[in-house]
């Protein structure tokens, strides 16, 4: 869709990156490490003054304690991490209940582990999980189960009830989590983000996976971490060795001073968004569109069934949108793994500056109430 909308010069609502970037102290730190210390490999797991950041703000911001020479590992972007857990902790046969819709790395790098993916669908009016599907979809090789909270693409942050649903089967069933939590400062209206791994049970079965491009709003810098019990990163850094060995050492300078010294930053992305979402939700509702609640990440989903033209489809539809109106959205459909999934879901990103969610809105209006 991104091509389509550099074609067509729209409005691109579609691919999820902010137009505000991060602390300038942070890149300036980055520019500055590159002269002022030595550009050889750092160690596999990361420099220790980012492994420390790591475990401190993990503390700090969710009460769970790492060991920074034995818990914490930094990776080349959280979607390296997911890869690394994929091949450190699946055998082949073994199964991974993947939320459906999902984020479309946990897919191929589940199957590209030899793992059998079983897909669980949330409904599709609220992305809530159906809690008999979820007890039904634990079984005897179920190896782990993996859990994006707050949700892309949907952005639903999951309730306690569903946590501790996770949670109890988890440990009824010897299952291990691996928690996405990339979007875990981005929580809307005094939402609080609470990790899985908090909850009783959880600590010794569960990987917690972080991300300085979210976090900060450098998406470019490729910069994530994991955190979890010794024995379960021991099989994942195998797998991080011989994916990418280590990550910039200048880039993970400047993570560290970021999550020491500029917390100011992403504690209020989560107001600053709330108000974006704000801005595109009530108009669209008057449009005519079927906003689907959301508490969290940079992403409303919409049902769109009001505007489709018979027999088309959610990609039909932001297709047309993207060449006639000149707004680019993103087809839900393409997040779904199980067959037939919804036709009539779309994708807004409104991580953008509020001059271009007003105008895509300005040719919504125009384009679809003609």
């Amino acid at each position: 869709m991104s091509k389509l909308s550099a074609k067509h010069n729209s409005v691109n609502l579609g691919q999820g990156f902010p137009d505000e970037e991060g602390p300038e102290t942070m890149k300036v730190i980055a520019g500055k490490s590159l002269m002022d210390f030595h550009n050889q490999y750092p160690p596999m797991l990361g420099l220790p003054e980012l492994r420390e950041a790591v475990a401190a703000h993990s503390l700090a911001n969710q009460g769970i304690a790492c060991d920074p020479a034995s818990e914490v590992v930094i990776t080349s972007g959280a979607t390296e991490g997911i890869a690394a857990c994929m091949l450190g902790l699946l055998n082949p046969g073994d199964e991974v209940i993947i939320l459906d819709p999902c984020y479309d790395s946990y897919v191929g790098m589940a199957h590209r582990a030899g793992g059998v993916v079983k897909p669980l669908r949330l409904r599709s009016d609220d992305m809530s999980i159906p809690l008999a599907d979820l007890e039904k979809a634990f079984g005897p090789k179920t190896k782990l189960i993996m859990f994006n909270s707050p949700h892309n693409p949907s952005g639903k942050v999951f309730s306690h009830e569903e946590m501790q649903a996770i949670a109890r089967l988890c440990i009824q069933h010897d299952v291990i989590a691996v928690c996405d939590e990339v979007y875990e400062h981005l929580t809307l209206n005094g939402t609080k983000h609470v990790s899985l791994r908090t909850l009783p049970g959880m600590a010794e079965r569960s990987i917690r996976l972080g991300s300085a491009g979210k976090t900060f709003s450098f998406t470019a810098w490729k910069v994530g971490w994991m955190t979890g019990p010794s024995h379960l990163l021991a099989p994942i850094i195998k797998a991080h060795q011989f994916l990418v060995f280590t990550v910039p050492s200048n880039l993970q300078r400047a993570v560290a001073h970021g999550l020491n010294s500029e917390a100011n930053f992403y504690r209020q992305l989560g107001e600053q968004l709330s108000k974006k979402r704000a801005l595109l939700e009530q108009p669209l509702r008057d449009m005519g569109f079927n906003v689907l609640p959301g508490e969290g990440a940079y992403f409303l989903v919409a049902d769109a069934s009001k505007f489709l033209r018979p027999t088309e489809t959610d990609v039909d539809f932001c297709q047309r949108l993207t060449i006639e109106a000149g707004v680019t959205l993103i087809p839900i459909s393409g997040f779904y793994v199980s067959p037939d999934p919804p036709k009539q879901l779309v994708r807004f990103a409104f991580c953008k500056d509020d001059s271009k969610l007003n105008t895509a809105l300005d040719k919504l209006r125009a384009y679809l109430l003609q």
